[in-house]
């Protein structure tokens, strides 16, 4: 098994540098559907702009919302006299949706679990966070 997926992995390697060698590729992804910062702040547009963190501050509760995929992540954390995290605590989307998925499904036959799950698109470790 070990061998064949060294052979799968060497495979896959040598397609990615031949997909990405070719100028037409590189071409196709450049420059492609971009949207300048400017514009984006003028429509209102949202993701996760990088800055730089600093150092916690202590005995501090600190909470941060942040756009995912599935919606609104929320990281609460709170920091004891040193700065260092005491509690963290991350609450994913799906942690609200759940509950929408049951109500879906009451009075439902059970086969129809698949196409309402899907429809949700929750994720299962996310609740759990």
């Amino acid at each position: 098994m070990l061998g064949r997926l060294r052979a799968a992995l060497a495979d896959v390697n040598q397609a990615a540098e031949w997909l990405w060698a070719a100028n037409s590729v590189r071409a196709r992804f450049e420059l492609t559907g971009t949207v300048t910062s400017v514009q984006a702040a003028e429509l209102g547009l949202v993701g996760e702009i990088f800055t730089a963190a600093r150092p916690p501050a202590a005995e501090t509760l600190a909470v941060a919302l942040v756009e995912g995929w599935r919606g609104e992540i929320c990281h609460v954390a709170i920091t004891d006299a040193a700065g260092r995290f005491r509690r963290y605590k991350i609450t994913d989307p799906s942690f609200h949706n759940w509950p929408g998925l049951a109500l879906a499904m009451r009075d439902q036959a059970i086969s129809d679990f698949p196409i309402c799950n899907k429809s949700f698109n929750l994720s299962y470790c996310g609740f759990d966070l």
